[in-house]
């Protein structure tokens, strides 16, 4: 039950960074604040794919998490 109520959690977190980014313009794709929400919740999500032995599910899930702490380092670089 954990598990799910994490992945519901991890859900969530992606669909309101891309719903803020598409309807507030201050919140997009180069603020801190979006790329750390994508940070939080690709990190659930990939603890729940692991859960559910989801081999897709988890390769896509770690792949947004580094693209997305890769893109919070630059943004925090420059």
């Amino acid at each position: 039950m954990i598990d799910l109520i994490i992945g519901i959690v991890g859900m969530t977190f992606i669909l309101v960074a891309f719903i803020l980014d598409e309807f507030i313009q201050k919140f997009n794709q180069n603020t801190i604040q979006y790329n750390l929400i994508n940070i939080i919740g690709a990190g659930l999500l990939t603890y729940y794919a692991f859960s559910l032995n989801s081999w897709p599910f988890l390769i896509l899930n770690i792949v947004w998490l580094v693209v997305a702490g890769f893109k919070l380092t630059r943004i925090i670089r420059d």
